[in-house]
C-alpha cells in the first residue's frame, strides 16, 4: 500500500493543506504569499459580482441538468429493460456519450452543432421554417446548450439504473397486476421504491459531478464565460482568478468555498433520504 499512501499524501493531502493556507493569503504565483486573514472570502460574497454570477449559473445549471439527467437515464433504462435483441449493442451505444462528453473535441462539436449555422439550426429548425438563434452566443440560451449537452451524458446513470431495475423481482409486478394496478401506480409503488437506493446514488454522483463541471463550458464560451457571463461556472471562475489573473490565494479560498458547497448539498441529500429512499430488507 506504500505507492498508494505516497500518492495521497503527495498529491491530495499536502496540496490541499496548501490550498487551505493560500486561501488566507495574497499569492500570484511569483512572490512570497503575504497573510490577509479573510479578506478573500469577504472579498467573494460582498465585493466579486462575477464571483456571485458564477454561483447563480453554477446553481442553475445543477438544478436543471441533474433531474433532467436522471430522468432520461432512468426513461431510457427502463425501455432497455424490457428484453430487446440488441440489448449489449444499444448499452454500449447510450454510454458512448458518457465516455466522450468530457472531452475537448466533444466540447468543440457542440459549439459547432448549436452555432448559428450549425446543424441544429440548419437541419433540425430550420428545415421546419423556425427561425432559431446562434444559442452559444445569445445570453438567454448558451446554458441551455450546455444543460443540453449534460443530459446527453446520461450513459453512465442510466447503465447503473438499469442494473438496479433487474434486481427488481418480476413477482412484485405480477401480484400487483392480479390486483388490477396500472403501468403507473406499479411504477410508483414498486419500481420507484425498490430502485430508490440507485436513485440516491446516481444523485449524489450527479450532483458532485455538476458542480465540478468545467471543460464545456470553456471550450463553448471561448475560456470567458460568456455571453455576458451566461456561461461562467463556478470552477471557469476558479480557473480564471488562479491561472489568468494570478490570484491563487482568492482561487483558493474559491476551491474550499466549493468544497463546502458539495459537502453541504450531500449531506441534505443523505438527510432527506430517510425519507425516501427504502433498502431490500424493509429498513429506511
Amino acid at each position: 500500500m506504500l505507492p498508494w499512501f505516497i500518492g495521497f499524501f503527495v498529491l491530495t493531502l499536502i496540496p490541499m493543506i496548501s490550498s487551505l493556507y493560500l486561501s488566507f493569503t495574497d499569492f500570484n504565483l511569483l512572490t512570497p504569499a503575504n497573510g490577509v486573514g479573510l479578506e478573500n472570502y469577504n472579498k467573494m460574497f460582498n465585493q466579486d459580482p462575477r464571483y456571485l454570477q458564477s454561483l447563480k449559473v453554477t446553481f442553475v445549471y445543477v438544478f436543471a441538468s441533474v433531474p433532467l439527467k436522471l430522468g432520461f437515464a432512468l426513461a431510457v433504462a427502463m425501455l432497455m429493460n424490457k428484453g430487446m435483441r440488441g440489448l449489449g449493442l444499444y448499452r454500449t451505444v447510450y454510454y458512448i456519450p458518457t465516455l466522450l462528453g468530457g472531452s475537448v473535441a466533444i466540447a468543440v462539436l457542440w459549439r459547432k452543432m448549436f452555432g448559428g449555422g450549425g446543424v441544429v439550426n440548419t437541419f433540425l429548425l430550420e428545415a421546419f421554417g423556425i427561425q432559431a438563434p446562434d444559442w452559444v452566443s445569445n445570453p438567454k440560451y448558451a446554458l441551455s446548450s450546455l444543460v443540453a449537452l449534460s443530459i446527453w451524458q446520461f450513459g453512465s446513470s442510466m447503465i447503473i439504473f438499469l442494473a438496479g431495475l433487474k434486481q427488481i423481482p418480476n413477482d412484485y409486478y405480477e401480484a400487483s397486476q392480479i390486483d388490477g394496478a396500472g403501468k403507473m401506480r406499479q411504477f410508483l409503488s414498486i419500481t420507484l421504491p425498490m430502485l430508490s437506493p440507485v436513485v440516491l446514488f446516481n444523485l449524489i454522483m450527479q450532483v458532485i459531478s455538476s458542480f465540478q463541471a468545467f471543460t464545456p463550458a470553456f471550450i463553448v464560451s471561448g475560456g470567458k464565460g460568456g455571453p455576458m457571463d451566461s456561461t461562467m461556472f463556478y470552477t471557469l471562475y476558479l480557473y480564471l482568478k488562479g491561472f489568468s489573473f494570478f490570484e491563487m490565494g482568492y482561487a483558493s479560498a474559491m476551491a474550499w468555498v466549493l468544497l463546502v458547497i458539495i459537502g453541504l448539498f450531500t449531506a441534505l441529500i443523505f438527510a432527506s433520504s430517510k425519507r425516501w429512499v427504502t433498502y431490500g430488507d424493509g429498513g429506511e
